[in-house]
């Protein structure tokens, strides 16, 4: 069976509400884009909080700091 795999990588987003919108919006797209029943798209979210993440070296919650 086909389907789709959508992988969100995002700082965290703390309310669940937003997060259903969120993941709703995106499978209403696919189902459009690709003509697949709902059930087929996979929307998958990984959070990254910015302690956890670095750019250019340093950590991304230190560099909103300078």
């Amino acid at each position: 069976m086909n389907h789709t795999n959508c992988n969100l990588k995002w700082p965290p987003i703390e309310n669940i509400d937003v997060k259903r919108v969120l993941v709703k919006e995106i499978t209403d797209a696919l189902e459009k884009a690709y003509k697949l029943p709902r059930d087929t798209n996979i929307v998958i979210i990984i959070e990254n909080p910015s302690k956890n993440v670095g750019v250019g070296g340093e950590l991304v919650i230190d560099r909103g700091s300078k």
